[in-house]
């Protein structure tokens, strides 16, 4: 039997697996039943500093190959996390857990990143892709490499926790993002977010999602997810959560060969279940023994290789 654990900035994960941010990451039960299910580490949903509404129904839409979600980033605020999801949490914790947060300027970042390092969270997660207020064509952090590395930056001020940014797709060099983040103190990332997309519905006659346009997740972006992944750690060799598209043992095998130490899944859900975690898991076990690997470490980055 393969050993299926890994370390990630100094974290141990007794797997690969991790939930991404933005499912099931609302209360510590539903990040607990998570790791019941086999995930050998969980990610929040987006904390902001305050209560955020999100946007209006319809939010999300799925076929079998891709799906479609405008949520908003819905957040109660931070102090719900520092009352109550951490607590609860850690009060037990049998898996590590990544705090994923979110704000629209660089004082905003710093303020939030003090409080939840105060909440003990395993990683810190930035997710640079809101739109960026400081910004007067409201681009998100990650579109911009030194806006990206001046939140990087002032958030590495106020931590000493492994601190990782989630990085967008979206962008002509995605590599040059990170080349930028690294150098402000980036411990590593999370790769991608997700893609911009829209549906409309020919019946109706209009977009399918209330806010129009939203981001595109599940099977259809894993090739964008791999790529992005190959690039990351092409340029700087630090430790990537890879996710987009990743449904299979065999999906999380081909984004560790592209340098992922982790695999991050979270539209998975909609297709499998929570339960698809532990499948995902048996999975790579079964890979790896058909395949003669005794250890994770001897494929992340081996396509570079090649």
């Amino acid at each position: 039997m393969a050993n299926l654990s890994v370390k990630f900035c100094g974290v141990k994960f007794e797997n690969p697996t991790v939930l991404a941010s933005g499912i099931l990451g609302v209360t510590a039960a539903s990040l607990k039943n998570v790791v019941k299910n086999g995930a050998g580490g969980v990610t929040t949903k987006s904390i902001w500093l305050e209560e955020h509404p999100g946007h209006k129904n319809p939010t999300m839409f799925g076929t079998e190959h891709w799906f479609l979600n405008a949520v908003g980033l819905s957040d109660a605020g931070v102090d719900k996390a520092v009352e109550e999801t951490f607590p609860e949490y850690n009060k037990d914790k049998k898996a590590p857990i990544i705090a994923n947060i979110v704000e629209s300027s660089a004082e905003r970042f710093a303020k939030l990143t003090e409080k939840i390092d105060k909440c003990d969270p395993d990683i810190i997660e930035l997710n640079l892709g809101c739109p960026n207020v400081e910004d007067s064509h409201g681009k998100p952090f990650a579109c911009v490499a030194a806006d990206a590395a001046k939140i990087v930056k002032i958030c590495r001020e106020r931590t000493r926790k492994p601190l990782i940014v989630k990085l967008t797709p979206n962008v002509a060099s995605i590599a040059s993002v990170a080349e930028a983040c690294a150098k402000a103190g980036a411990d590593g990332f999370c790769a991608i977010n997700t893609l911009y997309g829209m549906g409309i519905d020919i019946n109706l006659r209009r977009p399918i999602l209330a806010n129009k346009s939203g981001g595109l997740s599940g099977p259809g972006i894993k090739p964008s997810a791999v790529k992005a992944v190959y690039d990351i750690y092409k340029a700087t060799k630090l430790p990537i959560v890879g996710t987009g598209g990743i449904m299979t043992g065999e999906d999380a095998i081909e984004i560790m060969m592209a340098g992922a130490r982790l695999v991050g899944m979270g539209t998975m859900v909609y297709y499998r279940g929570a339960e698809g975690f532990g499948k995902v898991v048996e999975e790579i076990a079964e890979w790896c023994d058909k395949n003669g690997v005794k250890n994770l470490e001897e494929i992340i980055g081996c396509a570079h290789e090649a």
